[in-house]
Order: structure tokens, then C-alpha cells, then sequence
């Protein structure tokens, strides 16, 4: 079985903050009712300002983190300039709208949240699977946890939310995922974007062991 063949049922969570972004997602990654990969990655920084989550099939979206990240370096050579979060969410939303359209025996279902913080300020965009893009002002999720983790956003978001705040707002709406979605777990990791740049804030694994 080739783990880049896999699809993922997935939990990612994005929120803008007052003085930044923060997002997360599970790490759980699954073929059917089969736990294929306990610990993978769904959270990846793009570029010195930018970085993102996705969720969908493991192959297309890992080649398409690649692409952006390679488009991006290229349009900062081109133009001389640092790319704006909104040309950074364009290119990707033409990267995921080619992607889906292509034949093929396997459809490449993706969907990303990006973030990232330029001269106008922190913004977030929604990419849909069919390469739509959305900026988003307050919060977004995908995968097949974000049932539950809308519920947790809409009642505990507060538009001046701060980073640190946001940071266990995000690890709770995803643990409330984790404890009811299949086909999310395996643990949590979150980044933030700030004034600093992007860093990976947490990065936990988590497991069930019984011992007698």
C-alpha cells in the first residue's frame, strides 16, 4: 500500500486573530475504516509569510504543497517583491482548479486553508475543492472532523480574539473532533502567524495504549 495513494479524513481549523492567524489540524490519515499513517502532516509552511493546511487526497495535495511553494519562490524572483497572501491563495486556487479538472481514474479531491501576513495585513483564505478561493474574517475548517469543530468555533470565537487564545481554542475544537471522527487523530499540530513570522507553536502526538 502506498501512502501517497491514500485519502485522509481530516480535521483543520483556521482563525484570524487580532494580532495574527492561527490554524491547526489532526494527524491522523486513513484509507476507509483503516488507520493507514498515525502521525502525518497536514500543516506546512509555504513560504517566510505564508502557510497552510489541507485536507483530501494524500498524493495531490502533497504534490500541490510542492507547487505552490515552487510558484511562490518564482513570482518573488519575477517580480522583485515579497507575494502578497492574495496572489499566494490565487495561484494555489489555480494549482487546485487544474488539479481537480484533469482526467483521471483517481479524482484529485483537495481543500486548503491558507494564511499569512503581508504589508496590508494577516489574511486567510478558504480553497475549495473545485479551486474556488474565499477570504475568510473570522474562522474556517475542513475535513470530516469540522462537523464538530464548527459547532465549538461558533460558540466560543470572539473577533478580538489574540494568538494565545486562539491557540487553545483551535486545540479544543480539534480534540472535540478527535473524540468523535474516526478519521481524525493521532494528535494535534498548530502554527501561528504573527508579526514574527510562521511557527509551529505545538506538534503532539498522541496514542492508545492499554497496559495490564
Amino acid at each position: 500500500m502506498d501512502e501517497n495513494q491514500l485519502k485522509t479524513g481530516t480535521t483543520t481549523v483556521a482563525l484570524v486573530c487580532s494580532d495574527g492567524i492561527v490554524m491547526g489540524a489532526d494527524r491522523r490519515a486513513t484509507t476507509g475504516n483503516y488507520i493507514a499513517i498515525k502521525h502525518a502532516d497536514k500543516v506546512f509552511q509555504v513560504s517566510d509569510n505564508m502557510a497552510l493546511t489541507l485536507a483530501g487526497s494524500v498524493a495531490d495535495a502533497q504534490l500541490l504543497v510542492k507547487l505552490i511553494k515552487a510558484e511562490i519562490q518564482l513570482k518573488k524572483l519575477r517580480t522583485h517583491r515579497d507575494v502578497t497572501v492574495k496572489e499566494g491563495a490565487n495561484l494555489l486556487g489555480g494549482l487546485v482548479y487544474r488539479n481537480i479538472r484533469q482526467p483521471s481514474m483517481l479524482p484529485g479531491v483537495t481543500h486548503f486553508l491558507l494564511g499569512g501576513k503581508d504589508k496590508e495585513g494577516f489574511h486567510l483564505y478558504d480553497l475549495f475543492a473545485d479551486g474556488s478561493v474565499d477570504e475568510i474574517k473570522d474562522f474556517v475548517c475542513s475535513g470530516s472532523g469540522s462537523v464538530i469543530t464548527w459547532g465549538v468555533l461558533e460558540t466560543m470565537y470572539k473577533p478580538d480574539i489574540n494568538v494565545e487564545d486562539a491557540k487553545k481554542l483551535v486545540a479544543k475544537s480539534i480534540n472535540a473532533a478527535i473524540q468523535r471522527d474516526s478519521a481524525s487523530g493521532g494528535g494535534i499540530t498548530i502554527f501561528s502567524i504573527t508579526e514574527k513570522g510562521v511557527e509551529k507553536v505545538v506538534d503532539k502526538n498522541s496514542s492508545i495504549d492499554v497496559n495490564l
